[in-house]
């Protein structure tokens, strides 16, 4: 089904936490590529994973962040912390650095359970199945979709199979459009010969360390157009003050006021999410809860909104 991509961001893990019964109910299984050299927001985020009875993937050979050059402290998760718990996957991310040994070995270190191999840049799709021979079938295979085309994936033959569409285009906030597509990929990923889909939420694929000053306040809001045959669309709403990066307060309730009179227009497409509930009361209370709290709240309606689209459909 739904395999939303996070970077192991604190606002990240803290929405999985926050949604790990919903994640649950709805048969989403996060990936988790951990970026932050501390891992007690990952080990929270797991543990809510498996007190829910969920599923995640977590990548133990990160290519961003803290962890790209040593994943022995995810690796020490699995065999420590969550041993026992095989409804977490050890995922292994195949970048254009990743070698054929490299691979050979992490599956040894995890053959006792499901293995989900990332597609993300590894080319030699040809010698990776014949080295994974009559195994194949027990292995996930989740596919970056800008990173390997269809021929790639010919190769991979699972009934595990994820395409990864990133429907999110990066920009400053600046020259985001106050509207445009996001995906249709909820509606058609079977065609695309796949079990799965998934994407970067509302976060994108570009991985950047830090946020620069905010210009221009946005929040980055989704919806499904049910006139559009259920395509998802993405609202940019966007403060009115862009020239300097003073007054992010003022300029979230700048945002925060066209977000509030789109969701009251009476055709609205913007589902009443408990994340919708929560912008409506930071406008009723005038309150700024920080950008990261605002990120938080766009990923968990994006999560809620596909979600009672699988329940409605």
């Amino acid at each position: 089904m739904y395999y939303p991509y996070f970077r192991g961001k604190q606002n990240e893990l803290i929405t999985i936490r926050e949604n790990a019964q919903l994640l649950k109910e709805s048969g989403f299984v996060p990936i988790i590529e951990p970026v932050k050299s501390s891992l007690g927001g990952l080990t929270k985020a797991l543990s809510a994973i498996v007190e829910a009875e969920g599923d995640a993937v977590v990548i133990v050979n990160p290519y961003h962040g803290d962890h790209s050059h040593n994943g022995e402290g995810i690796l020490a998760l699995f065999q420590n912390d969550f041993a026992q718990n095989l409804n977490l996957s050890p995922g292994i991310l195949l970048s254009e650095e990743v070698s054929i040994d490299d691979i050979r070995g992490l599956c040894a270190v995890f053959e006792n359970r499901l293995i989900t191999l990332i597609h993300a840049g590894f080319t030699e799709a040809k010698l990776l199945a014949e080295t994974l021979g009559t195994d194949m079938s027990e292995f996930r295979h989740v596919f970056i979709e800008d990173s390997c085309g269809r021929l790639y994936r010919r190769h991979f033959k699972s009934p595990q199979r994820v395409l990864i569409r990133d429907g999110f285009e990066k920009r400053t906030n600046r020259k985001h459009p106050p509207l445009e597509f996001f995906s249709d990929l909820h509606v058609t990923y079977e065609e695309e010969g796949v079990h799965g889909f998934g994407d970067f939420l509302i976060v994108g694929d570009d991985f950047t360390e830090g946020g620069g000053p905010a210009y221009a306040v946005a929040i980055h809001l989704t919806f499904i157009d049910s006139s559009k045959d259920d395509e998802m669309y993405i609202h940019h709403f966007k403060s009115i003050r862009q020239d300097d990066p003073k007054d992010p307060a003022g300029k979230f309730a700048e945002a925060l006021n066209k977000l509030v009179e789109e969701f009251r227009r009476p055709n609205t497409n913007i589902l009443q999410t408990s994340a919708i509930n929560e912008f409506l009361d930071l406008h009723e209370r005038g309150h700024f809860p920080g950008l990261g709290y605002v990120k938080k709240l766009s990923m968990k309606h994006h999560i809620e909104t596909l979600a009672n689209y699988f329940e409605a459909s």
